[in-house]
């Protein structure tokens, strides 16, 4: 991948993360009123700190992608295909029940319905991103995707759950798998590119 093809995904993404931040912060302000704004610089100042707070998310999450695409490189260059997709699988599904359960049983956690809620919901879309990425390309896609989605995300997100307040958590893992899932479905279209030029 080019340095321009790079930075254009970059730039993309951190687009993609501003207007996410910013679509969840107003949704979750209108629903929860939970800052009060005390004149019209509030209302104004907001909007930009949000987008200023997606930023940040997507950059945290492009970490994660290029952390993951070292990783797979050399996942591939160790062992053998097979071998390294049953490896992923089991991360995945290591990763997913830790965020469940054990730090409910083991860590003494107390929010056991919101951990099973946000498993679910990562597990439901990092299955409908596969599908996804699997259409746009081919069936090699659907382990990887899974496991960017579903272990890289809750590696990422792992620390906002130690905050244990719900809006916290939900503005920074909403925007954090958008950005996730356009990385990872765009990726190919920009090695295509890449090796068309």
């Amino acid at each position: 991948m080019s340095l321009r093809k790079w930075s254009k995904l970059f730039l993309k993404t951190l687009l993609v993360g501003a207007v996410a931040a910013l679509i969840v912060g107003l949704i979750l302000q209108l629903f929860n009123g939970a800052i009060e704004f005390t004149g019209m610089a509030d209302l104004l100042i907001y909007p930009l700190i949000l987008l200023g707070s997606g930023a940040l998310v997507s950059v945290y999450s492009q970490m994660g992608f290029f952390a993951y695409l070292t990783l797979n490189y050399m996942g591939i260059g160790i062992f053998r295909r097979k071998t390294w997709q049953y490896i992923q699988i089991v991360l995945a599904v290591l990763a997913l029940l830790e965020l469940m359960f054990f730090r409910t049983f083991v860590g003494g956690s107390t929010s056991l319905q919101q951990d099973l809620i946000l498993g679910i919901s990562i597990l439901v879309i990092a299955i409908v991103v596969a599908y996804l990425k699997v259409k746009s390309t081919n069936a090699n896609a659907w382990i990887p995707t899974l496991f960017f989605m579903m272990a890289i995300s809750i590696v990422e997100i792992i620390g906002v759950l130690q905050i244990g307040v719900s809006n916290a958590t939900i503005f920074m893992v909403v925007p954090l798998l958008i950005c996730n899932a356009y990385q990872i479905l765009t990726l190919h279209k920009v090695t295509q590119d890449e090796k068309k030029s």
